[in-house]
């Protein structure tokens, strides 16, 4: 019986107008599913106007303008709940999902769901949990004494994962796939016994361990940044009194 990593996997990517989940927008999206190493993948694609400025900083990033948007995008709502539907069919699949640094991602969507039809993400999963896979946790715990960055294109490189387009939500998406296919056949040995939802427990704890390690780094440094030990969704913020 093939392992997790040689059968279907599918992978959530977006593009966004910043880095801030709380207040930053999703201007595209895709989804990637695919039926095992070698299947062409099932891509579905979205292009949102999201209704504010998209700063100059993030079409460099990912080349959408503010103007392309308004005159191709849609309007968030029915894109957001589209994206929660397709997750949702992901995970009544038990299909993992990957996503690379899933508390941005997932908790971007969260909190455009939030705005944009008064729900949550969670609810698209009281039927089936999602199973999420996201390479960075995975590296930075399987090779943890790697030095060097661990973004998407870094990760791409060590595990020789073409990456064509990078900042485009769909190859950005199949890459991390494909990363995390590579990664299982490396660490084979320390990943074939366990079922993807063993794996994404574990994962929430080797976040948490990983948050806690760059947060006393920060200390150190004398920065005052925050890290976020949540994962694969980030909590909401209480409401401000």
């Amino acid at each position: 019986m093939a392992c997790w990593y040689e059968g279907p996997l599918a992978a959530f990517d977006t593009e966004t107008t910043g880095v801030d989940v709380e207040t930053d927008r999703i201007v595209s999206a895709s989804l990637v599913v695919q039926d095992g190493p070698g299947y062409r993948p099932r891509v579905s694609r979205w292009l949102v106007n999201p209704g504010v400025p998209v700063p100059q900083e993030a079409t460099a990033v990912h080349g959408l303008t503010e103007d392309h948007l308004q005159r191709n995008g849609r309007w968030p709502a029915p894109v957001m709940y589209e994206i929660a539907e397709q997750l949702a069919e992901q995970a009544l699949a038990r299909r993992p999902l990957v996503v690379m640094n899933a508390p941005f991602d997932l908790t971007l969507l969260d909190r455009e769901l939030r705005r944009h039809r008064a729900s949550s993400l969670d609810r698209w999963f009281e039927r089936a949990p999602l199973l999420v896979l996201d390479p960075r946790v995975l590296d930075k715990h399987l090779d943890r004494y790697r030095k060097g960055r661990r973004t998407l294109t870094d990760l791409c490189a060590h595990y020789g994962v073409t990456l064509d387009e990078a900042h485009d939500a769909a190859a950005d998406a199949l890459a991390a796939l494909e990363v995390v296919r590579a990664l299982g056949r490396r660490f084979a040995a320390r990943l074939e016994r366990l079922t993807p939802a063993e794996l994404h427990t574990l994962q929430a704890t080797w976040h948490a361990a990983q948050a806690r390690g760059l947060q006393a780094w920060f200390a150190r440094s004398g920065s005052e940044e925050e890290v976020d030990p949540a994962w694969p969704l980030r909590p909401e913020l209480p409401a401000a009194a």
